[in-house]
């Protein structure tokens, strides 16, 4: 891994579809708005993006925290951007503030973290662990 800057940034957008609504996404009973784990998706993608120039081949940066309040709801057509920033780097644990916003107004913010993996040796768990659950 590169050294990775504070103040790197990143960011996402997507297009509220039907498939992002709560009512859809998680339940009927909900209202048709961006259900908070598509807005996380948004935030978690733009942070990627703010690291992604910096990781080595073979190597990626899994979302181990997030800590994010949705602050307002946002109808299906809008588009949702996020943006990223590094804001503490601690060997290959990243730090970051997210926001999100919609058309309208800030729809989401808080913090989010992500640690930089080798993707050979997590193959190398996940198989193990698969093995391991077939045998029970």
């Amino acid at each position: 891994m590169r050294a990775i800057p504070p103040g790197a940034k990143g960011s996402f957008a997507l297009v509220v579809a039907p498939e992002h609504l709560a009512s859809r996404f998680k339940d009927a009973i909900l209202p048709p708005v961006l259900a908070t784990p598509i807005m996380v998706l948004v935030m978690e993608n733009a942070a990627l993006n703010a690291i992604r120039d910096f990781l080595e081949p073979g190597e990626s940066a899994l979302g181990t925290v997030v800590d994010v309040r949705h602050l307002a709801a946002t109808p299906v057509g809008q588009r949702v951007t996020a943006e990223a920033e590094v804001t503490h780097v601690e060997g290959r644990r990243i730090v970051f503030a997210v926001t999100a916003r919609d058309e309208v107004e800030e729809i989401g913010r808080g913090t989010h973290e992500r640690t930089v993996i080798d993707l050979r040796r997590l193959t190398q768990r996940l198989d193990a662990k698969a093995g391991r659950q077939r045998r029970d």
